[in-house]
């Protein structure tokens, strides 16, 4: 009587635990309760796939959360999370069925035998036609990380010694941004421009090496690059 009760138990709870992934933000189908279970038959497995923006989301039937999704269905649903990046301010959810039949779900509606560049029930965005309001926001919030950058390029802060960036390359000059990754005799290797920004921190200005997703590191190079603003790209150029 015990033993039932246990295996009652631990039933339930696998039961519970798999819900409570479908109301705490996980993917909001029954699939997701019914992993739970061992043993669930093929049919109810599925595995999620998420777009960049993590906003689209493809759900996979038939295929198991640790399974690899077989090449061409892989490739199909890299096709359905591009497409659906038309709409690009939106969460949509599409479901490949183990019939090969696409639903989405987006806004509270549903849209069945959906095909990639087809039509879907939300309005597409204008994608790449921003408002001039979105503009003055993207143009605002570069300027002032440029600005930061020219501070940070014209002051000693960053070195150790009073030597500041600008002391050798007035407005960036002869830093050429644009030729970057190259072959760098000073590094021995192939560098990046942060790795050549790093390399003068380190060396003429005696300073301390940025790590690349420090605030100065990305001021600084939107500086330079915004000096070179217009120059086309020539990678590997010495």
């Amino acid at each position: 009587m015990k033993r039932t009760l246990v295996a009652g138990s631990l039933l339930l709870g696998s039961i519970a635990l798999g819900m409570l992934g479908v109301f705490a933000g996980g993917p909001s189908d029954v699939e997701s309760a019914r992993r739970g279970l061992v043993g669930a038959p093929d049919e109810w497995a599925s595995r999620a796939v998420w777009a960049c923006d993590q906003r689209k989301l493809v759900i996979v039937e038939g295929v198991r959360p640790d399974e690899r999704i077989p090449p061409d269905k892989a490739q199909q649903v890299a096709d359905v999370l591009m497409d659906l990046m038309r709409f690009c301010n939106e969460e949509i959810t599409v479901r490949i069925g183990m019939n090969q039949m696409m639903t989405v779900a987006a806004n509270g509606r549903v849209y069945e035998n959906y095909v990639p560049g087809g039509p879907l029930p939300i309005v597409k965005a204008s994608f790449g036609e921003p408002t001039p309001r979105e503009l003055s926001i993207w143009k605002a919030e570069l300027d002032k990380l440029v600005a930061e950058g020219d501070r940070l390029f014209h002051s000693d802060e960053i070195g150790g010694n009073g030597v500041a960036c600008a002391m050798c390359h007035p407005n960036a000059s002869n830093t050429h941004p644009e030729t970057y990754p190259k072959f760098q005799t000073q590094l021995k290797k192939v560098a990046l421009l942060r790795d050549m920004v790093n390399w003068c921190i380190l060396n003429p200005l005696e300073g301390k090496e940025l790590p690349p997703d420090d605030p100065r590191m990305q001021a600084l190079e939107a500086y330079i690059l915004a000096q070179r603003s217009g120059k086309p790209l020539d990678v590997g150029k010495h």
